[in-house]
């Protein structure tokens, strides 16, 4: 429909042609003042939020555990300094749903030595004087003149001691898993539970099961930590390698981007075609091993998860994956293969802005070490916030009393009513807690602490965008490169942000965070509520996750487009993000294929960089090549370090490339105002590289003869 004479157009005035603009405005004001004032006040109170934590936290409650005294258990310079580990007179009841909800097993803990490794009961162990002696080290004081009832009226002793292993330096119930699945505890077939009842082992196998379904979990987080102290120096050594290959690849697309661009398309292709022919031949060579065609449906969960490679099946999924991102990788190629010729011009006139701009190529190392200090801030104030608690103690008991789960004090229980009226009841340490008020409002600070840390967070990833916006927009501007430039473009750019906009990004910053806080909340509700909700709640927690999760892609694109816009003109955050969104409006087509296909070929250079590293991993982790049989470390999974390099090696390629995909979104802006404001006249001559002129079936009509 056309639009009617006089009518406003629908995305605002294409821009107009102004002799005196040269790229970056250099006399600007400060930008969205309020919100800079705001920002430095939160700032200011992040800083108090620290101090206060700091001066009440303690974060040895995090490394150390405590007895039913909270006192912690190794702690140098006391008296359990050589007593390292926490050791359960019950361990089955740590099995009880009270557990999930106080975080505490409801029977007495003590700080010993080393854990139990014998069977062993306290009634056989009483009649023997070297038993008992043993036996001892798993008990209170005050046992001498005792009989054996008296000892456990008490609550002096446990009831029996089961063979334990250390982990997280707690004792844990040693098990001996055998081929069958058949769990065995030494060889009585009975024991005395240490009150006169004869009971069967079996019983106490069956708890022990009941008790330790958690602790198989943690046995395979203790391999995964095992693994990476085993194998974090060979992860460096790969992760260093792909921050070496990231820069080579940069440095090639600075001289050869067209060759590197087809060489990249080239070689992802070939590498994934690469896996799809390993898989295949390893899904061939289990065919005629025994239980390889199990499904793995039938498998289910195993906390081993090599079992899963001698599966047929799984192969077959790898095989299938691959396969289908190799076909949509090719159409893509050829559908637009006449757009990537437009988008790898853009990416040569980016690789020849970084060469004019090479501190550009450094600068996320810069916003690295911003968002190391960030998250080590958070991090630190979280532990202190979440250790500055006072120990709490509470009634525990074994039948039924009034004061059950009470607050108490250890120091004159024995003394106390309570004691009186439930005599068979503990004051033990329940947890960490307080009444004051800033124990009371200590969940608001630590919202605080996770909001700011989002807010920072993106306020260090926005500075880095407008810093390079502004350093690759002066010199798309420049008539006469370099002369028409700034002597350091990145720090003429920064100083600018910092100085006029930090407002701006501010501004920016916390749209996104407080729907990243919106987003984080949804998953904790959806955590609480899990088990309990209905299918319409569910549903509709499901569709507000996914919007807020598409709003926040929507906003992280308008902030960065924003923030080019700020970056060359200067203005406040809502009129630079108007106009940002009004111009790739007006050019809609252009956004959706060009942007879009540079975009892609700038992921498939951090695919490569990832496929290669990865392969090499494979190999050298799996054992798969002799030369580094006995070289690789022994680990109980391999694809531990694995996918840890895979996953270091894409950030650190995304690190390297962020750099070139803002330059390329700088430059796509600029080239689009460009197409606005000139057209190509002598008078108003594009500004843009001849290459790019070409690609578009432009040029620029020479001087008219004197």
């Amino acid at each position: 429909m056309m639009e009617l004479e006089g009518e406003k157009p629908k995305y605002g005035e294409p821009r107009k042609y102004d002799p005196t603009f040269k790229g970056p405005i250099y006399n600007r004001g400060c930008t969205d003042i309020v919100c800079c004032i705001f920002f430095i006040i939160c700032i200011l109170g992040y800083f108090a939020v620290g101090i206060l934590a700091w001066t009440q936290g303690d974060p040895r409650k995090v490394i150390y555990p405590t007895d039913s005294r909270g006192q912690f258990c190794g702690q140098a310079g006391t008296p359990l300094e050589t007593k390292p580990l926490l050791f359960y007179f019950n361990i089955m009841k740590c099995a009880s749903p009270m557990v999930l909800l106080e975080f505490q097993c409801p029977t007495t803990q003590m700080c010993v030595e080393k854990c139990p490794d014998k069977f062993m009961t306290l009634l056989k162990a009483y009649t023997n004087k070297e038993d008992f002696k043993y036996y001892k080290n798993f008990c209170k004081e005050g046992l001498e003149g005792l009989t054996v009832t008296q000892i456990l009226s008490s609550g002096l002793c446990p009831a029996m001691l089961t063979p334990s292993k250390p982990f997280t330096r707690r004792c844990f119930p040693a098990l001996d898993q055998k081929k069958g699945g058949e769990i065995t505890v030494g060889n009585n077939s009975k024991f005395d539970d240490g009150e006169g009842n004869i009971r069967d082992a079996k019983d106490l196998v069956a708890g022990v099961k009941n008790a330790t379904v958690v602790i198989e979990a943690r046995q395979v987080v203790m391999k995964i930590f095992e693994d990476y102290t085993q194998s974090w120096y060979w992860i460096l050594i790969g992760l260093v390698i792909a921050m070496l290959i990231s820069l080579l690849f940069i440095v090639l697309l600075r001289f050869l981007a067209g060759i590197m661009v087809w060489v990249m398309i080239v070689m992802v292709i070939l590498v994934i075609g690469y896996g799809i022919v390993h898989c295949s031949m390893e899904y061939v060579s289990l065919k005629s091993e025994a239980g390889s065609n199990v499904t793995l449906k039938d498998l289910g969960f195993q906390t081993d998860f090599s079992v899963y490679l001698h599966i047929r099946q799984t192969w077959l999924a790898f095989i299938i994956i691959l396969a289908i991102v190799e076909v949509i990788i090719i159409l893509l190629l050829i559908f637009l293969r006449n757009r990537i010729l437009i988008a790898i011009a853009l990416i040569k006139e980016a690789s020849r802005a970084i060469g004019y701009v090479m501190s550009a190529l450094f600068y996320p190392l810069f916003t690295f070490a911003l968002l190391s200090i960030v998250i080590a801030y958070w991090a630190v104030t979280a532990v202190f916030l979440s250790t500055s608690n006072q120990p709490i103690y509470k009634v525990f008991n074994e039948t039924a009393c009034d004061h059950s789960r009470k607050i108490c004090e250890p120091a004159n229980f024995s003394t106390s009513s309570m004691k009186a009226e439930c005599p068979d009841s503990k004051c033990l340490f329940a947890f960490y807690g307080g009444e004051t008020v800033y124990h009371k409002y200590l969940i608001g600070l630590q919202f605080y602490n996770v909001f700011l840390f989002f807010w920072c967070a993106n306020f260090v990833t926005a500075l880095g965008q407008m810093t390079l916006a502004g350093a690759f927009a002066s010199y798309y501007w420049a008539l006469v490169k370099p002369d028409d430039m700034p002597a350091f473009p990145i720090f003429s750019s920064l100083g600018r942000s910092l100085r006029y906009h930090t407002g701006s990004l501010a501004f920016g910053s916390l749209i996104l965070s407080i729907i990243q806080i919106i987003r984080v909340l949804l998953e904790y509700i959806d955590h609480k509520l899990q088990g309990t909700q209905n299918k319409c709640t569910k549903f509709l927690l499901c569709c507000l996750k996914c919007c807020f999760w598409c709003l926040e892609k929507f906003i992280k694109f308008i902030n960065r487009n924003a923030y080019i816009m700020v970056a060359i003109y200067g203005k406040n955050f809502c009129t630079s993000a108007k106009d940002a969104f009004f111009l790739l409006m007006r050019n809609m087509i252009r956004v959706a294929v060009l942007d879009k296909v540079t975009d892609f070929l700038l992921f498939l250079g951090k695919l490569l960089i990832v496929g290669l590293v990865g392969i090499f991993a494979f190999f050298f982790f799996s054992g798969r090549v002799k030369a580094f049989e006995n070289t690789a470390p022994n680990l109980h999974y391999y694809w531990v370090p694995i996918l840890t390099v895979v996953v270091g090696s894409y950030l650190i390629a995304h690190g390297f490339f962020s750099v070139y995909a803002m330059c390329v979104d700088t430059l796509f802006l600029c080239f689009l105002e460009d197409l606005e404001r000139n057209d190509g006249s002598a008078e108003r001559p594009y500004l843009m590289s001849d290459r790019l002129l070409r690609v578009l079936n432009k040029k620029n009509k020479p001087e008219p003869a004197q």
